[in-house]
């Protein structure tokens, strides 16, 4: 992609109405002006022809595939999964108890980095999606994070999820000055920020992040995809609301 990243929905958010009518669903996202979609859950659902028809014929692009890391036994079946889809990018996360230390840090790194290579040799790279757990533990002054990032094999993408590097005290906009040309996908949320566990989501630009600064951070960014995973409104509407902030002129006007 070139110019302004283009703006994504996360499946998770409406993965019941996509469930109920996979076609419809991706129909509607398309007509509210979402550019692509980030599956998770649907192959599963569905089948990776039927999926992959289906986005073809809503006009999406799949931006990525929420996927587990191709290593270890299931590896190479991940893989065929996600060529079938047509997915270039599987995007994953390590668990939290794997940032209670150094070590372990350390040895789910050789999960990923061997799930990159495993991809690089299909065409595909691998995206890293953070929660909360990388920016709040810190290991002889240094944020776990940072103990990821060095250890990771250079093509591992970042996907950074910027509600739950803030519920983890980082500052969304400094990780993404940060990281540079190597976050290519950011999870848009918004909400209270004030527990992982239990926080309601609300449209983009109704909740506590600082989208006029972290948008207008300059990075390799190409996609925003939005990801409401709990919301006490209609889910579309949240989506019609989160896209008509995110396409709307204010960006343009920011320094």
């Amino acid at each position: 992609m070139s110019g302004e990243p283009g703006i994504a929905v996360m499946m998770y958010t409406v993965l019941a109405q996509a469930r109920a009518d996979l076609e419809g669903t991706l129909a509607r996202l398309a007509a509210t002006g979402y550019a692509g979609i980030e599956t998770y859950g649907l192959v599963e659902e569905f089948g990776p022809a039927r999926v992959r028809a289906a986005i073809s014929a809503a006009g999406l692009t799949l931006t990525s595939a929420h996927a587990p890391f191709p290593a270890g036994a299931r590896s190479e079946a991940i893989l065929d999964q996600n060529e079938e889809l047509g997915a270039r990018v599987l995007v994953w996360s390590m668990e939290r108890e794997e940032f209670d230390s150094p070590a372990s840090i350390s040895r789910g790194v050789e999960r990923v980095n061997e799930a990159a290579e495993r991809a690089a040799a299909r065409g595909m790279a691998i995206a890293y999606h953070n929660h909360f757990a990388e920016f709040s533990r810190f290991f002889g002054g240094r944020q776990a994070y940072d103990l990821l990032l060095e250890q990771l094999d250079d093509r591992v993408l970042v996907e950074l999820d910027t509600y739950w590097a803030l519920m983890g005290g980082a500052d969304p906009g400094e990780v993404i000055a940060r990281l540079g040309d190597r976050v290519r996908f950011l999870h848009v949320k918004d909400g209270p920020a004030v527990s992982y566990e239990d926080d309601v989501m609300v449209p983009i630009g109704e909740g506590q992040i600082d989208w006029a600064r972290v948008l207008a951070t300059p990075s390799g960014v190409r996609w925003r995809i939005v990801e409401l995973e709990r919301l006490r409104i209609d889910t579309f509407e949240a989506l019609e609301r989160s896209y008509a902030y995110l396409a709307g002129p204010w960006l343009e006007k920011q320094p």
